[in-house]
């Protein structure tokens, strides 16, 4: 059974990580995200969720403005195959939320080493980060290393990763 929001934050006051919960009305695009909640101080995030030609998750956490070239993205990754979003029946299998609800606090749903969680660096260097809390009627501002510590607490590694340059079209 899936984490809920509430079990989430049963668990972060556990583990006394503090963090600040912001209610909102549902968002299912970062612009929808930025309209309902970017208000709040700290780095806005959006995520990924990616599979690759031999079936691997990768969830990807970026600065909410980040652009990405999926191509460009492979070998950062380490993905073999092409490079695809996860549909939604997979979402909900491995993470246990729906669309719009993505974070990396999704991977607690997800067994350990089942999906590769990834987290743009630049999001480590911000005093706070906003994230969904399995809900996207919800937002949470927490550290950036709680964030981590609790995914490394329940046994998922997190890869910190630079954007890779876009290529430019010869």
């Amino acid at each position: 059974m899936p984490l809920s929001s509430d079990d989430l934050l049963a668990r972060l006051r556990e583990r006394g990580i503090a963090y600040a919960l912001h209610e909102h009305p549902p968002v299912l695009t970062v612009e929808a995200m930025m309209a309902a909640c970017g208000g709040i101080a700290g780095a806005h995030t959006k995520n990924l969720f990616l599979r690759d030609g031999k079936k691997s998750y990768f969830l990807v956490t970026l600065r909410h403005d980040a652009g990405v070239d999926l191509k460009a993205f492979r070998s950062v990754l380490g993905a073999r195959g092409g490079l695809s979003f996860a549909s939604a029946e997979a979402l909900r299998e491995q993470l246990g939320v729906e669309s719009g609800a993505v974070s990396a606090l999704a991977a607690l749903n997800a067994a350990p080493g089942s999906v590769k969680v990834f987290l743009q660096d630049s999001l480590l260097d911000a005093v706070r980060i906003n994230v969904h809390p399995m809900v996207n009627t919800r937002t949470l501002t927490l550290a950036p290393g709680d964030l981590v510590a609790a995914l490394r607490d329940a046994g998922h590694e997190v890869t910190p990763f630079a954007l890779p340059e876009a290529r430019a079209d010869a």
